[in-house]
């Protein structure tokens, strides 16, 4: 039962990688890809039926942790709360700067704005990578079940910050990966000049990702060779990267040869491979603590009791099937490119 829940949580985890993940994407590329209003609001309108509802899988997630592991939840959620409020406020400006921007008509008002969701979505990507560094590197858990961590080392500091070059790896390759991604479904969802600039960009920032690919694992290998240990030794896990790494590979061919579904079906599957790769590395692991094993976290040492989980798997599962219909239905209804009618309010 621990195991289900634990690979449930991964599952939820990747799912809002995927799906928010674009809209992140779309806005580390707004900049770049589209250059008038217009270009702008088909942009938006890409993804203005869908942002919101790909938040979901976040809370979702949470909601899972607190309930399955709450132990996990109270160490992560008290010892990273920094990190936790840069999150909110960043979602927070990502959300206003998409609903208040059409509310005038001003060049310096949408300009904001447009600044604003592309600042706000640029440092989501780097946040969720540097988070992701710090889950595969460990916290300074002690024997009290919590830790306390700086954003930044500091000088003669015997623990890491959260931002270390560790971390910062993950966080430059989440950028550039999250950024591919969302300039791929852009392709897929906009035309004209917009979908021009999307695929060049999407071209380039796949070729980038697929460079750092192999520095992120000598990096993983170097700096955390108990995790790549792990990962070794268990050979159902092999096939995971050499397949996440071909349909890198696939999207970026999909969307050089103009077969924009395809690529963004491939980047999406790309994104959920390694993510499952690191959470089979992990397991049964959630929190490993750099001060002593004795202390890690566990889904075995943080789990609710069996019963609890075993009911909860089964109220669980109707709202999975809902959301997961909720998500078909939403990509269905607002098939087709944008026009940029979903940004008007």
């Amino acid at each position: 039962m621990h195991a289900t829940w634990y690979f449930l949580l991964a599952g939820m985890l990747a799912a809002y990688a995927v799906l928010d993940g674009f809209d992140f994407g779309a806005g580390i590329v707004h900049l770049f890809v589209a250059k008038t209003d217009a270009e702008r609001r088909a942009v938006l309108g890409a993804i203005g039926p869908l942002w919101d509802g790909n938040e979901v899988w976040l809370i979702a997630s949470g909601g899972v942790l607190f309930f399955a592991f709450p132990r996990a939840y109270s160490a992560a959620f008290s010892g990273l709360y920094l990190a936790l409020m840069l999150v909110l406020w960043l979602l927070i400006l990502r959300g206003i700067s998409i609903e208040l921007r059409s509310h005038s008509k001003h060049p310096l008002w949408c300009a904001a704005w447009d600044a604003t969701f592309a600042a706000s979505s640029s440092a989501m990507a780097i946040v969720l990578g540097v988070a992701l560094g710090n889950v595969v590197r460990g916290v300074p858990i002690d024997a009290t079940g919590y830790f306390e961590q700086d954003l930044f080392a500091t000088p003669g500091g015997a623990q890491p910050g959260a931002v270390d070059p560790f971390t910062a790896v993950f966080g430059v390759f989440a950028f550039t990966v999250l950024g591919a991604h969302g300039a791929t479904f852009l392709a897929w969802k906009t035309s004209g000049s917009v979908h021009d600039r999307c695929r060049e960009a999407g071209l380039r920032l796949w070729l980038a990702s697929l460079v750092l690919l192999p520095f992120v694992t000598a990096t993983i290998a170097l700096g955390e060779p108990g995790f790549f240990g792990r990962f070794m030794a268990r050979a159902p896990l092999w096939l995971l990267p050499p397949c996440a790494a071909a349909a890198a590979f696939v999207a970026r061919r999909s969307l050089a040869d103009g077969r924009e579904l395809r690529a963004f079906l491939a980047s999406s599957a790309f994104i959920a491979l390694m993510l499952f790769a690191t959470a089979g590395a992990m397991y049964p692991t959630i929190l490993r603590s750099t001060i002593d094993p004795a202390f890690t976290v566990s889904a075995h040492s943080a789990a609710s009791n069996r019963d609890s989980l075993a009911v909860g798997l089964l109220l669980c599962t109707p709202g999975i099937v809902l959301a997961v219909g909720y998500l078909a239905y939403s990509f269905r209804a607002f098939r087709g490119k944008s026009d940029g009618a979903a940004a008007r309010h």
